[in-house]
């Protein structure tokens, strides 16, 4: 009998659950002699793919909203945190091959990973379902999350998250320079730096100084967040 997950992924891809998922993770050439079976799918596909189909499922749900609100339902579904619930939703932590180090560690947990693995496998069913199948599996997933979300609340802009993380790591607000302004005056492109401790945290693009300034920010968090997963440096 199928598996509760199974049922949940297009056909073509229940191997997954059978199998493995269709990324190796890193850390098992390292340790094991174990190798990888079939290609490699780059997550940068199913992330590519998860953001056509949420951009488009709220575009048909909000289709009066301004750019900002959108942006910011769209950071609330799509994040790493927001992703590796989904994995482990789908229980892909049971198919993560990872090294006996990155295992003890508790490596399939890790939120980074999960969500990685996630877009993995969108990025897979894209490659061998094509794109109805992906999207209609993707759509029923996010609508749910969307509706939760919903009864949350507003999302919080990437401003507001940048600013409540400065204050409580640096007791400061971030600050945003303008880097430049270019394009006739009808269509401008405005380019905004976000300096958080007098470092240069993020940079941004947008057709208003304020959606440029959110920009930064969020690619801030972004750089931000990748740094508090990584590992702590080893004394040379």
């Amino acid at each position: 009998p199928q598996r509760p997950t199974e049922r949940r992924m297009p056909h073509g891809l229940a191997c997954v659950q059978r199998d493995r998922a269709p990324e190796t993770v890193h850390g098992v050439a390292d340790e094991t002699a174990i190798q990888q079976q079939g290609p490699q799918i780059e997550p940068a596909l199913g992330d590519a793919v998860i953001g056509l189909v949420v951009s488009r499922l709220l575009y048909d749900r909000f289709p009066d909203e301004d750019e900002g609100f959108l942006t910011a339902r769209r950071s609330a579904l799509v994040n790493r945190d927001s992703l590796a619930a989904i994995a482990l939703e789908l229980g892909l932590d049971r198919f993560l091959l990872l090294g006996r180090g990155e295992a003890e560690a508790g490596g399939a947990l890790r939120p980074s990973l999960l969500a990685a693995t996630f877009e993995a496998v969108a990025g897979a069913i894209a490659l061998g379902e094509g794109p109805l199948p992906t999207g209609h599996w993707l759509q029923r997933i996010f609508e749910s999350r969307l509706d939760q979300t919903m009864e949350a609340g507003p999302p919080k802009s990437g401003k507001s998250r940048l600013q409540e993380w400065a204050q409580r790591h640096h007791h400061l607000k971030p600050r945003y320079e303008l880097v430049s302004v270019s394009g006739p005056p009808h269509r401008q492109a405005f380019s905004v730096v976000v300096v958080v401790n007098d470092e240069r945290r993020g940079i941004g693009q947008g057709s208003s100084r304020q959606r440029a300034e959110e920009a930064a920010a969020v690619a801030a968090l972004g750089t931000l967040e990748g740094e508090a997963l990584a590992p702590p440096r080893e004394p040379g």
